[in-house]
């Protein structure tokens, strides 16, 4: 029983040393979403590839990190016999004793405020790319439909009048 209670310890300081550097990775990741959006807005193309770059290394790297806590979380669910789906942190802590709970509450409570501040930011990025996306609908909408005769101009009195042979790009050379 003994070194059960040790190993559980073991694993759970792997664990803790794991959930550092999830906090690390939540937080590089709000980083670079305010990032994303200042260079689509600066529309800055070189530095915006520049960073989905980084990001995708970055992701292949966080890959291992996360089938490392997988595992950990496996042989916790072992060690306290119990399913995988059901190891969660809430129930590590009920299991734990009180200063390695308070550890595990710690970490539990930063990675709940962080990814609730990583869903409203990732919202944000999302809005301002579907906007981007629409507005050069919009844009490129008016411009081929620019040479079309049933385009309604309106003058500066707000009269109305057809278009009638104008083309957007003249193809004779």
């Amino acid at each position: 029983m003994k070194a059960t209670a040790i190993d559980i310890e073991d694993k759970v300081d792997e664990l803790l040393a794991v959930l550092d550097k999830e906090v690390e990775h939540i937080q590089e990741s709000l980083s670079r979403l305010n990032e994303l959006r200042s260079l689509v807005v600066k529309r800055n193309d070189a530095a915006l590839g520049k960073l989905l770059e980084s990001i995708r290394v970055e992701s292949d790297n966080y890959r291992n990190h996360e089938s490392k806590r997988q595992s950990i979380r496996k042989k916790l669910a072992i060690a306290l016999d119990c399913s995988f789906k059901q190891m969660t942190l809430s129930r590590l802590e009920a299991a734990l004793p009180k200063e390695k709970k308070a550890e595990v509450t710690k970490r539990k409570d930063i990675l709940r405020s962080l990814t609730k501040e990583l869903k409203k930011e990732h919202l944000s990025t999302a809005m301002l790319l579907s906007d981007c996306a629409r507005f050069n609908g919009l844009l490129l909408k008016s411009i081929f439909d620019l040479g079309k005769t049933e385009t309604v101009i309106y003058n500066s009195n707000g009269d109305t009048k057809r278009q009638t042979d104008v083309a957007f790009v003249n193809l004779q050379f």
